[in-house]
């Protein structure tokens, strides 16, 4: 697979300069989906960008999601007409939207997509991430029919985490690119 079928999904804000996600893109030559706002996100804008990225290569391709990103994947799963072009999806630390503090932040994102993802996906989650509740992060597993792995205590599996280049995650993907 070619790296730039390779694409990373940011959740809020952003993966910044020591996010694994920013060190992979730089590492492997990935391919970023840059969105328009990553302070005030806009469902449709975000999915409408995905779409446009994931049409615009030439051969399937493989999600690396984060946070919100992990949301995208679900809602653009659940509605486009060309899911058949995903290969696979590393789905980590998805941010729970619903939680009352974050839903009238981003009203445009709630409810969360819990249909069944129409290609195959591991989920990552950590026991202590202080934006998604590990009960939670197992429902989201179980409804997109995602394979759970539990990451221990790791926060939000980001820069903060200390996680650098993530190789052990890296080992993911790539069994993900494999299949």
């Amino acid at each position: 697979m070619k790296p730039s079928n390779v694409l990373i999904l940011p959740g809020w804000f952003n993966s910044g300069p020591d996010h694994w996600q920013t060190l992979w893109e730089q590492r492997h030559g990935y391919v970023r989906v840059e969105q328009h706002d990553w302070d005030k996100p806009l469902r449709g804008d975000w999915l409408a960008r995905m779409e446009e990225v994931i049409l615009s290569r030439d051969e399937p391709v493989v999600l690396v999601a984060h946070s919100l990103g992990c949301i995208l994947a679900a809602a653009w799963s659940r509605r486009s007409m060309n899911t058949h072009r995903v290969k696979a999806a590393l789905l980590v630390a998805p941010g729970d939207i619903e939680r009352p503090e974050v839903r009238d932040q981003l009203p445009s994102w709630s409810p969360i997509d819990l249909s069944a993802l129409a290609f195959p996906s591991v989920l990552l989650a950590s026991r202590n991430d202080p934006y998604c509740q590990f009960e939670r992060a197992q429902l989201f597993a179980h409804a997109w029919g995602s394979q759970f792995m539990d990451y221990g205590d790791c926060g939000h599996i980001n820069g903060d985490s200390g996680l650098a280049s993530w190789p052990e995650g890296h080992v993911l993907l790539q069994d993900l690119m494999k299949n």
